[in-house]
């Protein structure tokens, strides 16, 4: 039973998040919310210590703060700062860097690929599709949570979760 959840609770929220940041450029709260609580659990059920389960809490809360203060020039959208606290918290402080690394990379990729597509016509198939057209304007923002969920993916193997299923 861990380890289907270990597998699918992350991955699944995360790529759920992207979608719904792809098709609305709104990553809903209980995503988020989702996640957070679902740590809790997990973590009693793998064994945390109290001291690693104090460095996720402290990941997560760091993260937070990154995203509050991308947050506030408009850099980011409440959505990403809250799923972006969550990823914080199932990933640890071990993998942080790599997380922001991967997220960089990712959300470097993402934007030059939407201003690439942004030079070009629409194909017509997709001119009656409202996010289609959203995404498509020059003045709209760039799906940030494609990113997000990009660097959890690549990093997730990585952390303490998939460790313990190999013991």
């Amino acid at each position: 039973m861990m380890q289907v959840a270990v597998l699918t609770v992350l991955p699944a929220a995360v790529a759920f998040a992207a979608a719904m940041d792809l098709f609305t450029m709104k990553i809903p709260n209980a995503i988020s919310l989702l996640l957070v609580l679902a740590f809790f659990p997990m973590a009693l059920f793998a064994g945390f210590d109290p001291w690693s389960f104090a460095v996720h809490l402290a990941a997560g809360a760091l993260m937070l703060v990154v995203g509050v203060l991308l947050f506030i020039p408009g850099w980011f959208g409440g959505g990403d700062a809250k799923l972006l606290a969550a990823v914080g918290l199932w990933i640890g402080a071990d993998n942080l860097l790599s997380y922001a690394l991967y997220v960089a990379l990712a959300g470097g990729l993402i934007a030059v690929v939407f201003f690439s597509v942004r030079a070009v016509p629409l194909p017509r198939v997709l001119l009656a599709e409202a996010w289609a057209l959203r995404l498509h304007r020059h003045d709209s923002g760039i799906p940030y949570g494609l990113a997000l969920a990009s660097g959890a993916l690549l990093v997730y193997p990585h952390t303490v979760w998939f460790a313990a299923l190999g013991g």
